[in-house]
């Protein structure tokens, strides 16, 4: 093997000179517990993160004490070199006003309709999404199923479906001559007002939102589901257990970190609901009970020009989805005894 001191009459190779190049710059260079060298190759992660998440998400929790006045013209730095000239002015006129606009929300009444609409297809669809899936991963685990791999990929195709295609697939199906209702009308039923009704316009988001995201929450069941331990569903074979004592008293228990996942995951997503109500409903028809709470935020920052008040809207959104998931991690985390 060859070493730094080359053996006496022998010259060393040209790989070995290159290695001991390599080494000698090695021993040179500082540890990463005697220098900023580790950190300067997590520099360029930092300022993207302090750019384009970090400072947003401070601006926009200073914008909530701020009534928005309009666009800033106040010349905050000038740079004149001769060669060129740079002028950087404020962001925006504001004009402050402390808690003014969390206050306002108690007597904002679209900000109450949008809440209670986030809220009604929350309840509903996230049980009903979460069992589907749960029956449909329970279903193709199963060992006599044949083709899984087949029904898995049709099951898990609608959550690569473009948002805006099938939102408007929707919205051509649930109209007065769609197809729902004229399925119902031939056998019988009568037509649904999926679109004029205040409650079927809700449950058509919630129809919307179940079949795209049902396929992909039974992937991840599925998964979870393939980790238990066979031999817990033997000793419950020996003990004279039924399926259905085996689903309840095997399968929920092992299951209860992914379905906490499932749940927690699934809140958040239709609290940041926006698409689906846009396109299908027009934007909150009929009289504002579809409209959800990120697109109230859109509006009010976006068509109102009220940034101040979208800003403490947006702060309460988080405060609502951290204590709702914070509650679900309470209830059904694991329990330290």
């Amino acid at each position: 093997m060859a070493t730094r001191e080359s053996l006496p009459g022998t010259e060393p190779s040209l790989r070995d000179r290159l290695r001991f190049a390599r080494q000698s710059v090695g021993e040179r260079l500082p540890t990463p517990g005697e220098g900023i060298v580790g950190y300067l190759f997590l520099l360029p992660a930092f300022l993207l993160f302090g750019i384009f998440l970090a400072f947003p998400i401070v601006y926009t929790f200073y914008l909530s004490f701020f009534r928005f006045e309009g666009v800033g013209n106040t010349t905050l730095l000038w740079i004149d070199t001769g060669f060129f000239s740079y002028r950087l002015t404020s962001i925006a006129d504001l004009q402050f006003v402390g808690l003014e606009n969390y206050i306002a929300m108690f007597s904002d009444t679209l900000f109450h309709q949008a809440l209670f609409n986030t809220t009604f297809i929350l309840v509903v669809q996230v049980p009903l999404m979460v069992a589907l899936a749960l029956l449909f991963a329970v279903a193709l685990d199963a060992s006599f199923v044949r083709l899984r791999g087949v029904f898995r990929t049709v099951l898990a195709l609608p959550v690569s479906a473009n948002l805006v295609a099938y939102s408007t697939v929707f919205l051509l199906m649930m109209q007065d001559a769609g197809l729902i209702n004229y399925v119902l009308t031939s056998i019988g039923l009568p037509a649904i007002p999926w679109l004029t009704s205040s409650f079927w316009s809700r449950m058509t988001i919630v129809g919307a939102v179940t079949w795209r995201w049902t396929g992909y929450n039974m992937i991840i069941l599925l998964a979870g589901l393939q980790n238990i331990p066979q031999q817990l569903y033997e000793a419950a074979e020996i003990d004279g257990a039924t399926r259905i004592q085996k689903f309840r008293y095997v399968t929920v228990p092992q299951l209860r970190p992914v379905l906490l996942f499932v749940f927690v995951t699934s809140t958040i997503g239709t609290f940041k609901l926006f698409s689906e109500p846009v396109i299908i409903n027009g934007g909150g028809a009929p009289l504002d009970s579809t409209i959800t709470i990120v697109q109230y935020i859109y509006q009010t920052a976006f068509i109102d020009f009220r940034l101040g008040y979208a800003s403490a809207l947006t702060y309460v959104l988080i405060g609502v989805v951290s204590a709702l998931s914070a509650i679900q991690l309470n209830v059904g985390g694991e329990s330290d005894a």
